[in-house]
């Protein structure tokens, strides 16, 4: 929802929730989907000499 245009505070926090309200669920995460910790670590790559 684009709220962009509306300055009140109050008012744009009152139509998000109505949209938040109004939209579809969020489907849940499936259970082979790992979480946190149990996710694959991205491999940092070593700072130093240049490699050319």
């Amino acid at each position: 929802m684009n709220t962009k245009n509306i300055s009140d505070t109050q008012e744009r926090k009152k139509l998000k929730r109505a949209a938040r309200k109004k939209a579809a669920p969020k489907a849940k995460r499936p259970q082979d989907v790992p979480r946190g910790s149990m996710k694959r670590k991205v491999k940092t790559i070593a700072k130093g000499q240049r490699k050319r």
